[in-house]
């Protein structure tokens, strides 16, 4: 898919943020990011679109996703910033209100989501173990996520390691119990290639793959660690694709095993899925596997809030947001005012609607960032840079634009109608943000 991986500086350009995350560090970041907690639930409600072929939507959603990310890892090793997709767009279109477009939508997406764990991770598989209102747990799981992002990236993600182990040894538990079931002559091997009846296969494949690609987006909120990763040109494309290819093996495996185990409609009717094939196996607890996947939510909500705040203090760095979001905490090098605003957003927004109705608006909104940062590539090719960097073959950034057009279609009108809503906020935060930064230059001159 790539040309080929140049040489790199190894000189790390200067930065507020503290430089600390390792190869490693950012490989288990994305990771654990991809890994998220969409899977636990969507392989039951891709058997409903697609039957038992499960695994064959992941397969394509992973493809789907492999054009984007070359996009990424080519224009965040030419462009190390905090900010990622927003400061692509600035320098490939010079136009402020797309950056802001493009950027807002970023963080939207990354605020929604956040917002949308939360009431996951407040819901039927925390209330196993603890009684309490649903939006109490899930804002006071915010704060707490708040506080362990202000302490430092470093400590996050170490923090992230732990979970994403959990979280990756919890998928991996359901492939090991679907081979044991099938050992001992339970199960059906054969489901894995039987497509729902009545439906033409390759757009149940279609359908089904818009929300396989739900599981992998993730991996863009990497882009705004750019100023915080060692040695980013040569670390960040090998930690990018490993990461994906990773995803993709464990979400096939985890899709066959699901299917093989239990029915394809037992799984779609089913909220716990994977749930249902633990209890096949009758080997582990339900409420330990239940701990995992509140890791699993956990670890995801950590992640797309440590992006939110990047972001947001990126483009509060290039004067799209107010300068007092790109305010750095002395010691902890943080961005502890982005941390706090956008931690007041995800909770407002948790008092505004279900976790499906959240998630369907994230993916939308992030689909408009891909075709942006597609295009960016190809726009940008132009623009030549002294240190050597990531460069993908041309046709990959064509083909991302053309899937994300592809999975647009896919859409609803009421999905369309509540992202539309939200750009119609961020414009208005755009209007005002633009006249505040004119005022003190007319001041200026009428004063001159």
């Amino acid at each position: 898919m790539t040309d080929h991986v140049q040489e790199t500086d190894q000189k790390n350009e200067p930065t507020a943020l503290s430089r600390t995350v390792s190869g490693r560090l950012l490989y288990v970041f994305i990771l654990g990011d991809v890994l998220g907690a969409g899977v636990y639930a969507l392989v039951g409600v891709m058997a409903g679109e697609v039957g038992g072929a499960v695994w064959l939507p992941l397969l394509v959603a992973l493809g789907l996703a492999l054009l984007t990310a070359g996009s990424y890892a080519e224009l965040v090793t030419k462009y190390p910033q905090a900010g990622g997709a927003a400061v692509f767009a600035e320098r490939a279109f010079k136009t402020p209100a797309i950056s802001f477009l493009v950027g807002y939508s970023m963080l939207a997406a990354g605020v929604t989501s956040a917002a949308g764990l939360a009431i996951a991770f407040a819901g039927d598989y925390f209330t196993t173990f603890v009684s309490m209102p649903t939006n109490v747990a899930a804002v006071g799981f915010l704060i707490l996520v708040a506080l362990l992002n202000m302490r430092g990236i470093k400590e996050s993600l170490r923090a992230n390691v732990a979970m994403t182990a959990v979280e990756l040894s919890g998928l991996l538990l359901i492939v090991v119990l679907g081979a044991i079931v099938l050992g001992r002559g339970g199960g059906d091997l054969s489901r894995t290639v039987q497509f729902t009846e009545g439906t033409t296969p390759a757009l149940a494949v279609l359908g089904a793959a818009l929300l396989a690609f739900y599981s992998f987006v993730g991996f863009e909120t990497s882009a705004n660690l750019a100023e915080e990763v060692v040695d980013v040109r040569r670390t960040y494309p090998r930690a990018l694709f490993a990461s994906l290819v990773t995803a993709g093996v464990v979400y096939v495996l985890v899709g066959v095993a699901a299917v093989a185990v239990v029915d394809p409609e037992t799984l779609a009717g089913s909220t716990g899925p994977l749930l249902e094939v633990v209890n096949a196996a009758d080997i582990v607890p339900e409420r330990v596997f239940a701990v995992v996947a509140l890791i699993a939510v956990a670890n995801g909500a950590l992640l797309t809030m440590i992006m939110a705040s990047r972001l947001t203090y990126g483009m509060a760095s290039q004067g799209l947001l107010p300068p007092v979001l790109a305010k750095v905490l002395p010691g902890r090098k943080t961005p502890w005012v982005a941390i706090v605003v956008t931690t007041l957003v995800a909770i407002a927004l948790v008092f505004t609607g279900e976790l499906q109705v959240l998630a369907e608006t994230v993916v939308l909104l992030l689909l408009i960032v891909f075709i942006s940062t597609n295009v960016a590539v190809l726009v940008l090719r132009k623009d030549t840079v002294e240190q050597d960097h990531f460069r993908v073959t041309t046709v990959v950034p064509v083909l991302g634009v053309i899937s994300c057009i592809v999975l647009l279609t896919q859409q609803t009108a009421g999905t369309w109608l509540r992202a539309g809503i939200l750009l119609a906020v961020g414009a208005v935060l755009f209007l005002v943000t633009r006249r505040a930064s004119r005022r003190p230059a007319e001041q200026q001159v009428a004063g001159a």
